[in-house]
């Protein structure tokens, strides 16, 4: 990526002119305006050429390039994600009782978990304590199953079912249950870090010894279908 400066003089540098019997410093002889480009490596952004001798400035236009193009990128790559088509595959919905092992905190697998539709009501043996990262979970049916233990990083549960699901000891990290069904489900000594609930119902939901933060729990108690018993666990005020 290559961008141009405005000459120094427009940049907060202010350089005096010095009396001709003293020696100029090289910077304060620039006119032309400055010429900086950056590329991206695996060890970061690094200048490939320059018409600059400051290498300062130079670091630090790359520097501000460099954070400009993350945060202008960002928003663009969320606002069209897309998931994927449905798994053609016969026995998808078994693949949750494997798990995925790559990548567990961060959503990272070989091959995706499309578990969209699938019905594992009362299950209670095949999902305790799998590792389902980044899993396609929306609209499946997980009621009354027993998914203690599991770890859900970046998982997709938008209108997923989970009534009287236990997640007793699990975590569910940057897990999106927006408009899921959650009555009765169990959050025993359950991980909720960063996990969104908009719509989703909460009615009758454990929270014992739930472990969340600050920021989630605020976000956590504006859902009004939680009852009184279960704000007080949490401590909504």
């Amino acid at each position: 990526m290559a961008t141009s400066l405005a000459p120094l003089s427009q940049i907060a540098l202010s350089l005096r002119r010095l009396p001709p019997t003293r020696r100029r410093s090289p910077a304060s002889e620039l006119r032309s305006p400055i010429r900086v480009a950056c590329s991206a490596s695996k060890e970061g952004w690094e200048i490939k050429e320059s018409t600059c001798c400051v290498k300062e400035l130079r670091n630090v236009a790359c520097g501000v390039l460099a954070v400009w193009a993350v945060t202008a990128a960002s928003p663009v790559i969320a606002a069209s994600q897309r998931l994927p088509p449905l798994s053609t595959e016969p026995n998808r919905c078994e693949r949750a009782f494997v798990g995925n092992t790559i990548g567990q905190a961060n959503g990272v697998y070989d091959k995706p978990i499309d578990l969209r539709f699938c019905d594992y009501t009362n299950e209670k043996s095949n999902l305790k304590g799998k590792s389902l990262a980044a899993a396609l979970m929306s609209d499946a049916k997980f009621d009354g199953a027993d998914m203690s233990e599991v770890v859900m990083s970046k998982a997709y549960a938008v209108g997923a079912s989970f009534k009287g699901t236990d997640f007793s000891n699990a975590v569910l990290d940057r897990v999106n249950f927006q408009k899921a069904d959650l009555q009765g489900a169990v959050f025993k000594n359950t991980v909720l870090s960063a996990s969104t609930f908009n719509e989703a119902q909460l009615q009758d939901a454990v929270f014992e010894d739930t472990i969340i933060g600050y920021v989630d729990l605020q976000k956590l108690c504006t859902n009004t279908t939680i009852n009184a018993d279960g704000r007080a666990t949490l401590g909504c005020r």
